[in-house]
């Protein structure tokens, strides 16, 4: 249970078609203390397009009659783009995937937090949760490898810090994170992990506890799965 949000608190799943996503709401569908949650994704009515502003912008508008929400959850993402896999060498960068990883991992989830965060309730504790990676920490970046990737989530890195820092000034009481969630077993990660990958619904209780135990400062987090700290 998210007992650090009000009683009855709405909560909204953006990426919902996805494994963590589905895992996302399906745990918040079991917390008593959460009176709605909404799923999202491609597939949803409203639909949502990452890659399309107008759908997103459009999608907020449909949804903003169901706020404001206490808590959302961005799940979007992928590390396999247009059907090309992270890069591993300098060798092998691309300016069309580069560009294509940014969009889907930064640029799209940017305009995610300019349309629906103004849903975001006022004057309650409130949490924008996005699912990152601890590859976007610059300070932790000790193999190389991944550019895209790693580019995509250390500029998303950054806007979700520029923009806690907006969002804090009319709600003091905001959380803004970027959530590390460990080795999970989805489509996204199928090609790159092992057997010990985490399942979604387990990863999903992780995240959410996570949130749960964090207070607000005024600033972007940047947490694994268990609420520690990742260096930025």
């Amino acid at each position: 249970m998210m007992h650090s949000l009000p009683e009855g608190y709405r909560a909204l799943v953006i990426g919902a078609s996805g494994a963590i996503g589905s895992a996302l709401v399906q745990q918040l569908q079991s917390d008593p203390r959460c009176a709605s949650v909404l799923g999202v994704s491609r597939q949803s009515m409203p639909g949502l397009d990452v890659l399309s502003e107008p759908s997103i912008q459009a999608c907020a508008l449909a949804l903003a009659a169901q706020g404001p929400f206490h808590l959302v959850l961005d799940a979007t993402g992928a590390l396999t783009v247009n059907g090309r896999g992270p890069e591993k060498r300098l060798d092998e960068l691309d300016a069309s995937h580069l560009l294509a990883a940014l969009h889907l991992n930064a640029v799209g989830p940017g305009l995610l937090l300019k349309h629906f965060a103004p849903l975001l309730a006022t004057g309650q504790r409130v949490i924008w949760g996005k699912l990152s990676a601890r590859v976007g920490s610059i300070e932790d970046n000790r193999k190389g490898g991944w550019y895209g990737y790693r580019v995509a989530k250390a500029a998303l890195n950054m806007l979700l810090q520029t923009s806690a820092i907006e969002i804090a000034r009319r709600r003091p009481l905001a959380l803004v994170v970027a959530l590390q969630p460990g080795t999970v077993q989805s489509g996204l990660s199928q090609p790159f992990v092992g057997d010990d990958a985490m399942r979604p619904d387990e990863a999903a209780r992780r995240l959410l506890a996570a949130l749960d135990g964090l207070q607000p400062t005024g600033r972007a987090q940047f947490v694994d799965h268990q609420g520690l700290a990742i260096a930025w």
